[in-house]
């Protein structure tokens, strides 16, 4: 599943995204406020949000109730270390899905997103692009260039969607370590060059005009067609 993690402490959120990636095989995407959730969410698509009661910028409870009041239909797991049943009805009111106090055991948190992804939530509109020949299902996380269908990782498939959602702008390097590896540690300086070569081998046949463009002693660009 793809899991979009928003916790403000740092080592318990690279705990949880450890675990979440090693332990349960998923995709996770970890974030540390509220506001940089928001902009996640409403960009990309994630079979479970799992948002902090208390974070900064804009708080879980806080959140949950905007994506609810915008339509937001998918899975919502809150985490709190409040645990009156005040609180817990706070949360569930606001539009969570579930509701796990700290501090808990891994397999708990597993278990719980096991089940939210097998509950019939609300089915999501496909969201499509189409740029150049490629044509990108960004809910099924698919991609084809002129029919063809092109296997990514996941880390692949995200690198080419911020490309592709900023086409025409040409985004630093340090700007696609912020976005793509966020949170995550000990990233190397060179991650982005080598994914962008690996995306071109991929993405770019002979007869094919090169998708991404090189900016020299900048960054990368799709340019708008």
């Amino acid at each position: 599943m793809r899991v979009l993690l928003a916790e403000d402490q740092l080592l318990l959120g690279k705990i949880i995204a450890h675990m979440l990636k090693e332990k349960g095989g998923h995709d996770v995407k970890w974030v540390t406020n509220g506001q940089e959730a928001y902009n996640l969410i409403i960009d990309s698509y994630y079979d479970v949000l799992v948002l902090d009661w208390m974070m900064p910028q804009k708080d879980g409870v806080t959140l949950c109730k905007e994506l609810r009041e915008q339509g937001y239909s998918g899975a919502i797991l809150m985490l709190t270390a409040k645990d009156t049943l005040e609180e817990r009805i706070e949360g569930l009111d606001a539009g969570a899905d579930d509701y796990l106090v700290k501090p808990f055991e891994s397999d708990e948190l597993l278990a719980r997103l096991r089940a939210l992804s097998r509950r019939n939530f609300a089915p999501i509109q496909e969201d499509i692009i189409e740029v150049n020949g490629i044509r990108m299902n960004r809910s099924k996380q698919s991609i084809t260039r002129d029919g063809e269908e092109i296997q990514l990782t996941g880390k692949e498939f995200a690198l080419l969607d911020l490309l592709v959602r900023n086409q025409g702008t040409v985004l630093t390097r340090d700007l696609i370590l912020d976005r793509i590896w966020g949170g995550e540690m000990e990233v190397a300086s060179n991650s982005v060059d080598v994914y962008i070569t690996l995306l071109r081998k991929k993405i770019d046949a002979p007869s094919q005009k090169p998708l991404i463009r090189s900016i020299r002693g900048v960054g990368y660009v799709i340019e708008k067609s």
